[in-house]
C-alpha cells in the first residue's frame, strides 16, 4: 500500500513540474553527428497572438565532445513578407575551468539561451528561423568545417508575460 501511495505521489509531482504555463512553442532538431557548417537547422512558427510580446530562446543540447567553451551561430528571421533579419550570436557554452553551463545529468546538456526578448509578431503568415553554425579557432580565416558534440538544437517561445 505504501508503494502504492509513493508511485501516485511521484506521478503528481512530475505532472505539477511539466506544467509550462509560459511556453508557446518548443521544437527540437536533430543534427548530423558532426553539425557542417552549411547544414542549417529551419523552424517554421506558429500563427501567434499579434497583441502579445513574446521572449525567444534557442536550446542546445552537447555531450562532452564539444571541444569549446563558447558556440557562434547565424540566424536568420525571415518575416511572412519575405524580409529577413540576420544576427550573429556568440553564446557561452562552459565556465573556464571545463564546466558545462547547461543542465542534465547524464553526458547531455541542455542550455537555453536567450535570442530575443519582448518580440511581437504583427504580421500574418508564417515567420522562419534558421540557423547555423559560425565556429572557427582563433587566429583562422576559415570556420570549422564540421562541428562534433551538438546534438540538438532547439526553438522556444514563451510569453513575455502571462497571457491575458
Amino acid at each position: 500500500m505504501i508503494n502504492l501511495r509513493v508511485i501516485i505521489l511521484l506521478f503528481l509531482c512530475a505532472g505539477i513540474y511539466s506544467c509550462d504555463d509560459e511556453r508557446v512553442f518548443d521544437e527540437y532538431r536533430s543534427v548530423s553527428y558532426s553539425w557542417d557548417k552549411e547544414e542549417k537547422v529551419t523552424f517554421n512558427l506558429p500563427e501567434l497572438d499579434s497583441l502579445e510580446q513574446y521572449n525567444l530562446f534557442i536550446n542546445v543540447r552537447n555531450t562532452n565532445d564539444y571541444k569549446f567553451s563558447n558556440l557562434f551561430l547565424i540566424s536568420e528571421m525571415e518575416f511572412p513578407n519575405g524580409k529577413i533579419v540576420t544576427d550573429t550570436l556568440e553564446y557561452e557554452m562552459a565556465r573556464p575551468n571545463g564546466e558545462w553551463l547547461g543542465s542534465g545529468f547524464s553526458d547531455v546538456k541542455e542550455s537555453k539561451l536567450w535570442y530575443k526578448e519582448n518580440v511581437s509578431f504583427t504580421e500574418n503568415g508564417v515567420y522562419k528561423v534558421t540557423l547555423q553554425h559560425a565556429m572557427r579557432k582563433n587566429g583562422e580565416t576559415l570556420g570549422i568545417n564540421t562541428l562534433e558534440g551538438i546534438t540538438d538544437i532547439g526553438f522556444r517561445i514563451e510569453f513575455a508575460q502571462n497571457p491575458r
